[in-house]
Order: C-alpha cells, then structure tokens, then sequence
C-alpha cells in the first residue's frame, strides 16, 4: 500500500512544539498521529485540518512550564464557563469532529491547545472530557506528548494501514499515558484492540445437558499459548452446581463500552443457562486461569420480577448494568420473550424494554450510542425450538423472521423490519465495530442469508433492497431428510478493522472470509471446508444438475477426524486467527450430528491470510471433547479474558 504522507505537514504543524523528549514520547506521538490517519481515511484521504489556524507558539518550552501553563489555562476555563457548560461544549464539538464537521473546532470553547490537539486526530485522549473534567491534568500531560523525536524529526514516519494497526493501541494498551490517566477494561478504539496481546486463554461452554450423561456443564478454560506445555488442552474445569443448565452465550460484566471509566473491570464472566434460566456469575480475575463461582441469579427470581425466562445473550452496558435478551416466558411462549436488566452485582432490575414493546421473538442484539439505536433479533418459541428443529414450525409461526429496532437506551420500540423468506431465523447480528458507522450484518440461519442493515436520512432503518449481500444456495442432496440441504448460517462475526466478516454452514460444512471494505458488495477471499454432513465418508451426498454426485476433502488433525459442522466462531484480536467449534445446541445436535453424543465437541484453529485473504488450517491444534474425564462433551461460546470482537462495544 502506498504510504501515507503526511511528513510535511506534520513537522509543519509541529516544529513550534518541540520538547525534550525520549522514546514513550514518540510513541506516543505515532499513536495519535495514527489515529489522526484513520479519521482523514474516512474522508477521502484530506487532512481536515488544512483550512484551520494552529495558536502562534513559536518558543521553545518545557515539559515541566507547559504542563503548568495548560493546567493553569483548563482551571481557567472551569472559572469562566462552570464544569456543566464546558463538558457540554466540549462532548459536543468533540462529537461533530468524529462525524466529520470542519467547522467544529471554529465555534469550539475549549482552549487553543485542546483544539490544536482535537485537529490533529486525537481523539483517544480527547474523549477523557466525556467522562470527567477532572481528567484535564492528565489529559494534558498526554497532550504534551504530541511530539516527535530527540532530533525533532518525523521523516522516518510513513502512515500506510499497517502502521496505524501497529501503532495505534501504544498510548492506551502498552502503558504510555496509563501513568497519567487510568482508563477502564478494554480499549478505547477498535483498532487499538487489534494491537492488544495475543490471546493466551479461551473460557468455552461445555454441555452435558441433552446427551443423556447426569453432569453439570462446566466452562473450560483452554490453554491457546503455542509457547505453552500445555498448549492446546483444556486445563481447568468450572462446574456448575445444577444439572440441565444448558449453558449458550457468554458475555462479560464490563466491557470496551467502559473502557472511559477507570473503576470499572472486566472480572465477571457471565453465563446464563438457556434451558435453566439460571444466570452465573464467573469471577475471571481472581485465577484468570482457573476462574470461579461469584453468584447464582436464580431463574424463580427473574421470573417473578420481570416474566422472563430462557436467558440467551448478555452485553455490558457502559452505566454498569448488564442486559440480557430472554426468548421467552416460563412456560416456553415467545410472547413473553423480552430483555432483562441486571445491575453491576447481578441483581435483577426490571426489565429493559417498555410495557407492550417486546419483541415478537428474541435471541441476539448489538446496540450503538451514537445512533440511538439497539436491534434485536428473532430465534422462535423456546417450546419449539427445545425439542429440535421442526420445519413444520416455521409454517405454523414459531419460529421468527423480524430485526426489531429499539430506542437506545430508552427500551422503546420505533421499528419492525419483516425480513421475509429470504430472511428466516435471523440469528446473529453485528454492526460494524467502528461506533461511527450506522450498518451492520445479520445472518439468516435458515434461509443461508447474510443481509445488510443500514439507518437511512430519516433515521429508520433498512436492508438491502435486494434482500441479501451473500446467499448460500441451496444444495441438492441424496440420503438425507430434505431433497436440499441449507448452508444453516449459525454464526458470523467482523473482524475489528472492519475489513473482513467471517461464517459459517453448519450443515454445508465450511467457512468462509469475506473483504467488506465495501460493504455493499462483500468480495469472497477464502474458503475452507472443516466438516458438515457433506465430508467425505458420510452417507450424505450433493447432486450435480447432471445427476452426478460429490463430497468435500475434509482433512484431519492430529489424526482425528473432524466432526460435525463449524459453528460457533471467535476471532483473535490481530484478525489472525479464528477458532471454532461444532455445536450448536443440545437437541439440535442430536437430531443433525448424533455422533456428537458420543464422540463429543472439538475446537479447531484457522490461521487466517489478512494481507490478501485465504484461511488454513492450523495441524497443531485440536482440542478433543470427546476425550473429557466425565465423558464427551459439547463445546460452544468461547470468550477471551481480554475481551473479543463479538463481546465488545465501542460508545
């Protein structure tokens, strides 16, 4: 890629600011200037700041003078305009710069510093104002550190898009600027996750529920650390005090929706029990790796607070509260689905969604601040889909086909979007991670659909006209239930630069890598086939127009066959590697995949080519449920300590 040049300018702009600096400094300096890059990327490349005047400094200061005088001149700002008028103003114009507004920092309150360092893009730092006036000090030493080199020089730095991924996370996740301003879990950018650590350890759900063994489930803690003894193996066993849980989805206590908010942590791992209605609280920090029971939300209580039971997906939610979509009421009925609000020690609120404002069905949802905006999603009746897919019920109206849009964060329905048949069971949903952006992917289970979502100029919301971005048809099958056979999108996920969205066929067998950088038009840029009803060996066959049939190479690892079909996904931070699992959920394993009862779950590793695009697998890891001291076991969600592309939210 071509470098970005902005030497010129930069050592214009900055060659009045020298300072005696060392390395941290620099650091510092690329990092912002990296996010600068990244903000003039989404406006076709121009520096916004070319039509604004920089304050006059053309003497050489100290780091010890300058800091005095921008602390003495925020203190000043606080006397004259009072601490409600100057956060107002300054949340405002801040908001206005990330939207593009060139104007913004003329009509600007805050100081001449403060706009000097808002133009340049840093924006990281900036955002101190939204949560505390108290963090000026801090702020301000940061903003100090807008330098450059001992010598002055910025002609080493080029600007292209893997600079801004290395460097952009430096000041906030690798200690530069942690000394003068605690920031809470997570990071403050998108792409300043992906330069966060590698991951270490994966906490994934295994089941016992359904497979006719009397265990509790339990969450294992996988060792994924190639540097590790104990590498690609399960090194410790949480197991639930009940039997017949069901745990699904995981979600954290805290999460980069907090990350301005230095007394929150990311130490509860959260676990609600889809059949039981049992919710779990796992303190993770204690023992990161051998994490342990907090608390129990007893599904009795939840039931008589709120009518809510089923409880499938949890987000953090930037107050502290947790929300957790529920998919029904205790008898099963869908009509009593809805969401509950849990408060930061798992107390049980209420609900979130206004009376008479529940959606018709429930299962995932992602919400965006700046937008205003939650959609939810629909699975079907928890009485339906509990006791195994049954095609006759999406006929008869138990399962759901409808993104409801949500008021954020007010709990009140403004919009339904019937997605009709191109848009059965529409499961799982992510926007763009980037909190500017108002579009994002569902994926359609069903009807093997990835359909696009966007907010149009009135501030409703719509799919593609068309239906669909991406469409797994349908293949004509022998030797099984149905003359075709869905791809079954069960789950997908978008890489944290927004760059690439991954899925999977849970029937078909394979998954696949897609380069969304124009989101209209996904482009396929790998594909691999890691089981499915449709690997070679099985009975199942898929047939040619021509009446010839075919099966795909699956290969093996380890020596171990691969079975099942990919299902629940989860990428690392750097977007290099993408791990799954094979199952999808009790009944529904026992019915497409019996041999899971048996032989148990698996988690695979896909290395992934984010330069040009390709997955492959990766021959040394393979982490074996099937081989689990009490017996095989079902593996789903899987969740990083540090936090991850499906359970993190920017604000």
């Amino acid at each position: 890629m071509k470098p970005f040049k902005v030497e010129r300018e930069v050592q214009h702009r900055l060659r009045p600011w020298k300072f005696s600096c060392g390395k941290s400094i620099l650091e510092t300096t690329q990092s912002n200037l990296a996010t600068g890059y990244q903000m003039s990327k989404t406006r076709q490349d121009k520096f916004y700041w070319d039509d604004h005047e920089v304050p006059d400094r053309d003497r050489e200061i100290n780091l010890d003078t300058a800091w005095k005088e921008l602390e003495q001149e925020s203190s000043n700002q606080l006397d004259e305009f009072g601490e409600d008028e100057l956060i107002e103003s300054s949340t405002g114009e801040l908001d206005k710069l990330a939207h593009g507004d060139k104007g913004a920092t003329d009509r600007t309150s805050i100081s001449p510093v403060l706009s000097f360092c808002t133009e340049t893009g840093v924006r990281l730092q900036a955002q101190a104002l939204h949560f505390h006036l108290t963090y000026a000090q801090s702020f301000s030493s940061l903003l100090l550190k807008l330098l450059i080199d001992d010598d002055g020089s910025l002609s080493s730095l080029h600007f292209d898009k893997m600079a801004t991924e290395t460097v952009l996370a430096t000041a906030v996740s690798n200690g530069v600027g942690k000394a003068c301003c605690k920031s809470g879990p997570g990071y403050a950018t998108p792409l300043a996750a992906m330069s966060g650590p590698p991951e270490k350890l994966i906490y994934v759900t295994a089941l016992y529920s359904g497979t006719g063994r009397e265990q509790p489930d339990y969450l294992a803690t996988v060792d994924v650390d190639p540097n590790s003894p104990t590498y690609s193996s399960v090194i410790h066993r949480l197991k639930m005090p009940y039997i017949g849980d069901e745990l699904h989805h995981t979600g954290w206590n805290s999460c980069s929706s907090c990350h301005g908010d230095p007394s929150a942590s990311r130490r509860y791992l959260v676990l609600p029990g889809l059949i039981s209605g049992r919710i779990y609280a796992i303190d993770t920090m204690t023992d990161p790796k051998a994490p342990s029971l907090y608390k129990v939300v007893e599904p009795k209580e939840i039931s008589e607070k709120t009518g809510l039971a089923f409880p499938h997906t949890s987000h953090c939610l930037a107050s502290g509260d947790m929300l957790v979509s529920c998919l029904g009421d205790k008898e099963g009925n869908a009509k009593g689905n809805g969401f509950l609000l849990l408060d930061s020690d798992f107390n049980v609120k209420s609900r979130w969604d206004k009376p008479g404002h529940a959606p018709k069905f429930g299962y995932d949802f992602w919400y965006q601040p700046r937008f205003k905006t939650m959609i939810s999603t629909s699975w079907g009746a928890p009485k339906a889909f509990s006791k195994g897919f049954n095609l006759q019920h999406v006929a008869d109206g138990l399962y759901g086909s409808h993104l409801h849009i949500y008021k954020w964060p007010e709990g009140e329905m403004k919009q339904i979007i019937d997605l009709g048949n191109t848009g059965l069971l529409p499961l799982e949903i992510r926007f763009l991670h980037d909190p500017s952006k108002d579009t994002g992917y569902v994926g359609s289970a069903l009807s093997s659909n990835m359909i696009r979502f966007f907010r149009n100029s009135d501030d409703t919301w719509s799919h593609e006209a068309s239906g669909v971005v991406i469409s797994v048809e349908p293949l004509k099958v022998e030797n099984w239930i149905l003359p075709e056979m869905p791809g079954l999108i069960t789950d997908f996920l978008i890489s944290l630069d927004d760059r690439f969205f991954y899925f999977v066929n849970w029937l078909h067998g394979d998954i696949r890598q897609y380069n969304i950088e124009d989101p209209k038009n996904p482009v396929l840029t790998g594909q691999i086939w890691v089981g499915g009803l449709l690997q070679k060996g099985s009975p199942v066959k898929a047939v040619r127009e021509d009446g010839t049939t075919y099966q795909f190479d699956v290969p093996q690892i380890k020596g171990k066959s691969l079975r099942a079909g990919p299902q629940m996904i989860q990428l690392s931070l750097d977007g290099k590697r993408l791990y799954a699992t094979n199952s999808l959920f009790s009944a529904w394993d026992r019915q497409f995949y019996p041999e899971l009862m048996d032989k148990g779950s698996h988690i695979i590793q896909i290395d992934v080519d984010t330069e040009k695009g390709g997955l492959s697998i990766n021959p040394d890891f393979f982490v074996d449920f099937g081989e689990e001291p009490d017996g095989p076991a079902l593996a789903h969600e899987m969740r990083y300590p540090g936090g991850d592309c499906t359970s993190d939210i920017w604000i």
